[in-house]
């Protein structure tokens, strides 16, 4: 399992093409201090924290620095990929089969797995195939020292300092050994690629044997799976994705995972199932092209957000959605329309970055990748240029983006313009984490998410006189980015 919020997934089946097209590395920090030093004063405060003498000795080979972590972590191009590209190499052969065989294989545990937490078991079935092939895969990499790498590294040191010391804290309390502690580059490992962390709150003891044993006990690997996608906000018995098909003409504005409207007002805009029925009801959902408007198109329900809490990576998310699907009977989907999309390059992704950067998106690092913010700046911009603002890039935008003269901010980084809500709009409910329980009670609902800007800031009007003109200054300071309007200094934005 990733980090969803801090790490674009590299899962072990995609171990043998990763290195199948070259990605541009993206800029990254870099580390200046002494690793020795840092090490020393790591292990003083693991002491602090419970962790013993003895386990420090026994761990203590195992932590060094690893430099082809570092390269692995900043070269992960895989997730460039599109949709179809990405879920075509994952899904093809027999991996559909495999699943469905495994879930009648084990038709009894995944229905004892479901009474218990609420996920049914072509989901869980779904992230085991992606995640480790159904177990066949955990990995080789020594966890400790693709840790301790990490926790030293400049880029995420915070959060994998804290996944050093659960890992620590496995090995105390007798789970794992040192020499056990084998699994992914980034430090997660077992069937569903776990990180320590999320072992130590939601790995279980399904099998009744005492011990919570998430490499060789298939019924805690898929259990505790279950218990986690079930904490971070699962519901009981309903849908997660659903394949429509779009009109030639509809506000594409509204096509966005933090935008959400009943299902009756999807299909009063012309979106249609592409297979069986969509109910004329009030259930809310959100539209969702993750390759444009003549994509693939779905309907993403409250449950699909666990798959992105799951992996923030929209292309994975959607991917493992779609498979559980499939493992659930549905078709294949309709590749049709997607047939003419020419996606952009590596090196035109990184300049449309750098174009919605200077106008003052957050789209995070320039590396290429469509990531969230990048879709966001994108859709924002395409309205602005009064382009179809269904969040994909093309050459055309990036044409029109450079022909601009003397362009300006139209987004502050620190927050893009929030539009008004549709009249008949539903707050999109984010997951609340619960701990693991063997009996789970329904998840609680989700918070309301923020929603994109869809339109640029109005317009301001034209001053009466030349001396009323309003100038524009934009310039950055140890990553600051002021904006302001003068004379009167209207407007005010900073982000540091």
């Amino acid at each position: 399992m990733r980090f969803a919020k801090l790490i674009t997934t590299a899962f072990l089946v995609l171990a043998t093409w990763v290195a199948a097209g070259p990605a541009m590395a993206a800029p990254r920090c870099v580390n200046t201090g002494d690793f020795n030093q840092w090490l020393a004063q790591f292990k003083k405060e693991a002491l602090t924290k419970g962790i013993s003498q003895q386990t420090l000795a026994a761990a203590s080979p195992d932590m060094y620095f690893e430099e082809s972590v570092i390269k692995r972590d900043s070269g992960q191009g895989v997730f460039q990929l599109t949709f179809l590209q990405f879920s075509n190499r994952l899904l093809g052969g027999k991996r559909i089969p495999n699943g469905m065989a495994k879930i009648q294989e084990h038709r009894a545990l995944f229905n004892r797995i479901e009474k218990a937490y609420g996920v049914p078991g072509e989901v869980i079935t779904a992230v085991w195939g992606l995640e480790s092939d159904y177990g066949a895969l955990f990995g080789k990499f020594k966890i400790l020292p693709a840790l301790t790498t990490l926790a030293y590294d400049c880029r995420r040191g915070d959060k994998f300092r804290e996944e050093l010391l659960d890992a620590l804290k496995i090995i105390q309390r007798g789970d794992k050994t040192v020499d056990q502690m084998t699994g992914n580059w980034a430090g997660e490992f077992g069937g569903m690629q776990f990180t320590p962390s999320n072992y130590i709150k939601y790995g279980v003891d399904f099998d009744g044997d005492g011990h919570r044993d998430l490499v060789n006990s298939i019924p805690d690997t898929l259990a505790s799976a279950a218990n986690y996608l079930h904490a971070i906000g699962w519901r009981r018995g309903e849908p997660w994705l659903q394949e429509v098909k779009v009109p030639e003409q509809m506000p594409w504005q509204e096509a966005d995972l933090d935008t959400q409207h009943p299902r009756s007002q999807w299909i009063a805009w012309g979106v249609r199932a592409a297979h069986g029925a969509l109910p004329n009801d009030k259930m809310p959902a959100s539209l969702i092209l993750p390759m444009g408007r003549k994509g693939p198109a779905f309907l993403a329900y409250q449950n699909f957000h666990v798959f992105t809490d799951w992996n923030s990576s929209l292309v994975y998310a959607t991917t493992v959605a779609y498979f559980a699907t499939r493992l659930g009977g549905a078709p294949p989907v309709d590749e049709a329309g997607a047939k003419d999309i020419k996606p952009i390059t590596t090196e035109q992704m990184m300049e449309l970055q750098r174009q919605l950067q200077k106008r003052g998106f957050d789209v995070g690092e320039i590396d290429g990748r469509l990531g969230a913010g990048t879709r966001k700046a994108v859709r924002t911009m395409q309205v602005k240029l009064g382009l179809p603002a269904d969040s994909w890039p093309t050459v055309e935008l990036i044409a029109r983006l450079e022909g601009e003269k003397n362009p300006v901010a139209v987004a502050p980084l620190a927050k893009q313009t929030e539009p008004d809500a549709q009249p008949d709009a539903k707050p999109a409910p984010r997951p609340v984490a619960a701990p693991p329980a063997p009996a789970a009670p329904e998840a609680p609902p989700r918070p309301a998410p923020t929603r994109a800007a869809v339109e640029p800031p109005p317009a301001a009007a034209p001053p009466a006189a030349a001396a009323r003109k309003i100038t524009v200054r934009v310039w950055t300071v140890q990553g600051c980015l002021t904006l302001r309007m003068s004379p009167e200094k209207a407007r005010e934005y900073r982000r540091c």
